[in-house]
């Protein structure tokens, strides 16, 4: 009886108790490499710029349409320095398909207005508006850096980064004392703090003239000072304030990793390291780093632009493959993260379906919300070669649904994949805490995304 269950059961295991000590020490080892990357890559910017400052370091070129392309050669392309998509030409041709993964390395943040800067009762504040799926009870009380560039009319950029080293200052927003929050703590977590109360305190000393706005005109002099801006420039600036901490391990067992950004830098990450570790591949493997996912995935870099369309179209002009042929037999994983079960809010979960912490790479057939809208359900053939391909390199994995079905939902950029007419599914690293300044994510869960999105190039 035993046998007959071992045979027909499907029961899962976690993940600690079915690698050896070999490759636990490599999951520390790519904990500690992640770790860094998240630490320094605040933005969509940055993290785009980390990605070239390292893939050049691997022998990725600049691609130039019309280059000639070889087998094994390594290129990428920046779009607009807020996405970036990396090739490996592989040995086969275009018409045989790309295997691509794509991640997003925008996260939800706090947005400056393009007339940020303001005085009220001689405190210095900056306007904001939220950017992504936020619950801004979240986003008060907590220190916060300023990150971002300004575009100034002479066509050159400023980057701006405060609060990021230490003995830097850092801001706030501000939030009610319980002792006169009666009326605050009766509204909904929706409602009791609200869109336009986002407001960061940026500083208080007023500049020695006897004019109005003096202390706004005192912050205004410092940055002068430091970047050489005017208040006109905001006009022409991106910048947002992100939280101002650091990525730490988490738990007595340093099993689990805290920190802003997981959603979805841990598996951007897991994508670079896997085109990185790939060398002559049969089929061209591509790694997607797309922007703007948080927001629908709309604008020029986002995964609706025809950006990916172009750089893939050239690709295949040089061998000659109409774009449409490549795509037909192309296959992706949308590497996006899925919710990890939490204990502490059973209510929202599904646990027959839901992922796991310390239990593998997720895998999300769909997602969507309630009747499977705005997804891309991934068909019953594709699931099983997903299987096969992961148990040939040993990733341990799971599947995944993001709660239970009237509860919520969310969407990836798989859809848009799939209206590519890309095969193409959902696949991730497990998080807690999603959408929060600070995130947590398993160690032994982000290996197995770098090991599965490797073996989905090497297959």
């Amino acid at each position: 009886m035993e046998d007959i269950r071992k045979t027909l059961f499907y029961e899962q295991k976690n993940g600690y108790d079915l690698i050896d000590t070999r490759e636990r020490t490599l999951v520390e080892d790519y904990a500690a490499d992640y770790m860094r990357f998240l630490d320094t890559s605040r933005t969509e910017r940055e993290a785009v710029a980390n990605a070239i400052d390292e893939a050049e370091e691997y022998g990725f070129v600049p691609f130039e349409p019309g280059m000639e392309l070889k087998p094994g050669m390594k290129i990428y392309q920046c779009n607009r320095g807020k996405a970036l998509m990396l090739a490996v030409i592989g040995t086969e041709s275009l018409a045989n398909g790309a295997v691509i993964a794509g991640a997003h390395v925008d996260c939800p943040r706090i947005d400056l207005k393009q007339n940020p800067l303001y005085e009220e009762d001689e405190l210095a504040y900056f306007k904001t508006h939220y950017y992504g799926g936020i619950k801004k009870t979240q986003w008060v009380a907590i220190p916060l850096e300023l990150h971002g560039v300004v575009a100034l009319k002479n066509g050159e950029s400023v980057e701006v980064i405060i609060g990021r080293n230490q003995g830097e200052p850092r801001f706030v927003i501000t939030d009610l004392l319980p002792h006169l929050a009666a009326d605050q703590m009766k509204k909904t977590m929706a409602e009791g703090i609200t869109g336009e109360g986002l407001n960061i305190l940026i500083g208080s000393i007023p500049y020695a003239d006897d004019g109005k706005d003096k202390v706004k005109l005192a912050v205004m002099s410092l940055l002068n000072d430091s970047y050489g801006i005017t208040e006109e420039d905001f006009l022409s600036a991106e910048l947002c304030a992100v939280p101002a901490f650091d990525v730490t391990e988490i738990g007595f067992d340093r099993s689990l990793i805290g920190g802003y950004g997981h959603d979805d830098r841990s598996c951007a990450y897991a994508e670079l390291k896997a085109i990185f570790t790939v060398e002559n591949p049969r089929r061209t493997c591509v790694c997607i780093l797309a922007d703007k996912e948080e927001i629908g995935s709309n604008g020029v870099t986002g995964m609706q632009s025809a950006a990916f369309d172009c750089f893939m179209e050239d690709l295949c002009a040089i061998q000659q493959v109409p774009l449409r042929r490549c795509y037909e037999n192309s296959f992706c994983l949308s590497a996006d993260v899925c919710n990890a079960y939490d204990p502490n809010f059973p209510e929202v979960s599904e646990k027959c379906n839901d992922a796991k912490i310390n239990y593998g790479m997720g895998i999300c057939k769909f997602t969507g919300s309630r009747g499977k809208y705005n997804t891309s359900d991934a068909t019953a053939e594709l699931v099983a070669e997903v299987r096969r391909i992961f148990s040939d390199r040993q990733v341990i994995w799971q599947m995944a649904e993001l709660g239970k079905v009237d509860q919520g939902g969310g969407g990836t950029i798989a859809m848009y994949m799939a209206n590519r007419n890309i095969n193409t599914i959902d696949a991730g690293v497990p998080v807690l805490s999603m959408h929060a300044p600070f995130e947590v994510v398993s160690k032994f869960d982000c290996y197995m995304t770098y090991k599965g999105v490797l073996a989905a190039f090497q297959s």
